[in-house]
């Protein structure tokens, strides 16, 4: 190696060796190597680059003695003193020093190195065969090994080694890790080595990153065994490096196929579902994502791609490393248009997906076609991107479009298959999604459609309700209400709750309501009607598990429960029975809230036991309140703290039954009930005496004379002059029938209202039926008259007989 011209010498010039064979360097005035001959290489291995510009310390033995020689040999005494060889070794070499000056007239130093007899590490004898092929066996081999020395640095490496580092082993040799690797890995595998010399136990670790310039981001698996000398001490250690890249990455990849599952369609939502995949899939697998659902499955219907032409494709969600997802084009909810041609398209008609870069020629293809997009992929330098359906049951439902920008590396084909699994899992969990979107829908639909679509007229009671459906994944249940007008100005406020979700519960929730409305009809006392529902239930409930088909086969017993509650407004008195369900609430003027002590009964369905009916006044203007247990009984708490703070909420009504009604929804259910809540509110009405009036007759045919002047009298009274005709023919025939055909006691009412209601009671339990007359009977023709000129007319059942009433249209109520 050429040396820079020493300039002037001092004395002893002509003593200077060759420096082209001898160890020479030259060192300024401040310590620096300038100079450095292949001789010096050879001596101590360090090179011309590793050496020049350094301080001359770092080629001397690193303590304080070797600092005090190399002072004596600048004075210009030879003698011998310690150096540090690149591999790390000690040795120790003769020095002289030789004076001189550089070019601008500084001081400067000829160092002049004599070799000793035999290198420190080779002073053995020629090892042993055996050991030359250890030697040999650790050289060659393919597993990156390194041997360091008590201050870190590196005397011996593999082959693995080299190959890995992108160094020989020459160049390794004296090296810290520091030296080597990037600061992070350093820091991992000095501190090991250090805790592995001041305990002597092993130690294991995992470190990552690129272990060179421009190599692939890597995971190892770092082991550190300490390396004895015969007396037990630990003199070096020895680093082993195993490369688990792809196990890491197969460790990735089973976590977030895991969290997938865990995460993805935690509700029967679409978006929520789409937005799940998307949240999970961003910074783990890809740097953006966007997903795109044929619009149909918003609606629950069965998704059908256009066959030709551009794809209308609606955004369900999208996720970005960056804040905002500034590369997205449209926003979520926004329907959006790729051409026939593009690779969205393309996946949406075969149901494939494909992996692309940005100069493929579909990708280039696609942004001629869509600039927006062109210039999202030129900003953000997206470089590689996966096209993926989502397919379940055969049928594909939308796109996920997954785009790399920020990672170096593009997506391969492990991604690939990875992806394509996220968005099977994915896919399984949006149709779930869909179809419980349709059930619902139509669940609702049928409910709504079963349920009261407005309340039927009555004078008995001021009404108000809520129904709010369940908004949970097990559907939609079978809660009902119903306001039935009675005979005798009375009216029947009815709620039931089948037990289950879904279709089945809504279908025979209808069931349920039709017959009530039927039984209701019949006038049967609440019990008694009680038993007839309970009849029936059980008669549905036998159908139902008669069913051979194994997808329509019953799992569940079909059970119901329901309150049946009748106000009478001329008396005051509510008659009420309960089938399993919680008791009503009654509300007096004065504020006091109370429920009824009403016998719960058993459930309907269960079949063959009792129902009893409990009867109680109320005062003007109080309020009855039916409600389901979905109001009362809620995850947070349990079905008696439910209700009291019904009652309590009770105690301060609002100003008017429709508030009231929002206050107990708002105060006592959570944003999303769980079961479905149908609540009903009446506010008593009471007939006043001059709206009545009653009169016992005699059982003689001569009294219906006396009825029917007393009926015209009374009708004068109230200025029902219009219908005095009508009500005499209807009271007539009522109470001819009732003198003739029923027992005593004989009674007869009148009641004012939107219509007049004309009621004659006997105590014959003996209901009447209209008949055909021939042309000579001389009777048979009574209750067919009341038929014609009545706009209703019935029968019911009382204790100790029956009446039977019959109501008069008016043209309006006069004072």
């Amino acid at each position: 190696m050429h040396m820079e011209n020493a300039g002037p010498l001092g004395n002893g010039l002509d003593q200077i060796p060759d420096q082209a064979t001898s160890a020479t360097a030259v060192v300024d005035a401040r310590g620096i190597v300038t100079g450095w001959s292949s001789g010096a290489q050879q001596l101590l291995g360090y090179s011309y680059e590793d050496v020049v510009g350094r301080s001359a310390a770092r080629l001397l033995g690193g303590n304080a003695d070797a600092m005090v020689h190399f002072s004596t040999v600048l004075e210009g005494r030879r003698r011998p003193t310690p150096l540090r060889h690149q591999d790390g070794h000690h040795m120790d070499a003769e020095l002289q020093a030789y004076a001189s000056l550089d070019r601008e007239g500084n001081a400067q130093w000829l160092i002049v190195g004599t070799s000793p007899q035999q290198p420190p590490l080779r002073r053995e004898s020629r090892p042993h065969k055996d050991e030359a092929m250890t030697e040999e066996a650790f050289a060659q081999c393919h597993l990156p090994v390194m041997i360091y020395d008590a201050e870190l640095r590196a005397l011996r490496g593999s082959i693995g080694a080299a190959r890995e580092l992108g160094l020989t082993e020459e160049q390794m040799r004296g090296r810290r890790v520091t030296d080597i690797l990037p600061p992070h890995i350093c820091t991992t595998v000095e501190e090991g080595m250090r805790r592995v010399f001041e305990t002597g136990e092993p130690e294991r670790f995992q470190v990552h990153g690129r272990p060179r310039r421009g190599a692939r981001h890597r995971y190892w698996a770092v082991s550190v065994s300490p390396l004895r000398n015969p007396a037990g001490q630990v003199r070096h250690v020895q680093l082993i490096a195993l490369d688990i890249t792809e196990q890491h990455r197969a460790r990735e990849r089973l976590a977030l196929l895991n969290d997938v599952s865990a995460q993805v369609g935690s509700t029967l939502d679409v978006m929520r579902t789409t937005q799940e995949m998307a949240d999970v899939a961003v910074g783990r697998l890809t740097d953006f994502i966007s997903i795109d659902l044929l619009d149909g499955l918003f609606r629950g219907v069965e998704p059908k791609p256009s066959a030709t032409g551009s794809v209308a494709l609606r955004r369900a969600a999208q996720r970005s490393v960056l804040p905002g997802t500034p590369e997205s084009v449209i926003q979520p909810g926004e329907v959006d248009h790729y051409p026939e041609s593009s690779p969205p398209a393309r996946c949406l008609g075969t149901g494939r997906s494909s992996l692309h870069r940005t100069l493929d020629e579909a990708i280039e293809s696609w942004q001629v076609a869509d600039p927006e997009r062109a210039a999202k992929v030129r900003d953000f330098g997206m470089h590689s991107i996966m096209v993926i359906p989502l397919r379940a049951r055969g049928i594909t439902l939308g796109v996920a479009v997954l785009v790399r920008h920020r990672r170096r590396d593009s997506f391969d084909e492990d991604d690939l298959l990875l992806a394509e699994e996220i968005a099977a899992r994915a896919a399984v969990a949006v149709d779930n999604a869909r179809r419980f979107t349709r059930e619902r829908a139509t669940a609702l639909a049928l409910q709504r459609s079963l349920l009261p679509q407005r309340l039927a007229a009555q004078q008995a009671a001021e009404v108000a309700y809520r129904y709010l459906p369940a908004r949970s994944r097990a559907g939609l249940g079978g809660d009902w209400f119903d306001v039935i007008p009675l005979s005798g100005a009375r009216v029947a406020l009815v709620v039931g709750d089948v037990v289950g979700h879904g279709l089945r519960a809504s279908a025979t929730m209808g069931r349920l309501r039709t017959a009530v409305r039927t039984l209701a009809d019949v006038d049967l006392p609440p019990d008694e009607l009680l038993v007839h529902l309970d009849d029936l239930v059980t008669h549905l409930r036998a159908e139902e598990h008669a069913v051979t088909d194994p997808e329509l086969e019953v799992v569940t017993d079909l059970i119901a429960t329901c309150l049946y509650l009748v106000y009478d407004p001329v008396s005051r008195r509510c008659a009420a029975a309960a089938a399993g369900h919680p008791p009503p609430a009654v509300v007096t003027p004065d504020g006091k809230a109370e429920f009824i002590d009403l016998p719960a009964g058993p459930p309907l369905g269960v079949g063959g036991l009792p129902f009893e009916a409990v009867e109680w006044e109320v005062p003007r203007d109080s309020l009855l309140v039916l409600y389901t247990d979905g109001l009362v009984e809620v995850p947070e708490h349990d079905l008696g703290r439910g209700m009291a703070l019904l009652r309590r909420r009770l105690e301060r009504p609002a100003h008017s039954l429709e508030a009231t009604c929002d206050d107990l929804v708002q105060g006592l259910l959570p944003a999303q009930p769980s079961d479905d809540v149908a609540l009903l509110i009446a506010r008593t009405r009471v007939f006043d005496a001059d709206q009545v009036a009653t009169w016992d007759l005699p059982s003689d045919p001569a009294a219906v004379a006396d009825a029917r002047d007393k009926v015209s009298r009374r009708l004068a009274d109230w200025g029902l002059h219009e219908v005095v005709f009508t009500a005499e023919l209807v009271v007539s025939e009522l109470v001819t029938n009732a003198i003739r055909y029923g027992t005593p006691p004989v009674r007869l009412r009148l009641i004012r209202g939107t219509a007049l209601i004309c009621e004659v009671s006997d105590g014959s339990s003996t209901a009447p039926h209209m008949r055909r007359a021939r042309i000579f009977d001389e009777g048979g023709r009574g209750l067919l008259l009341v038929a014609q000129f009545a706009e209703r007319w019935g029968t019911r059942q009382r204790a100790g007989g029956k009446s039977i009433w019959a109501e008069i249209g008016v043209q309006g109520e006069r004072s």
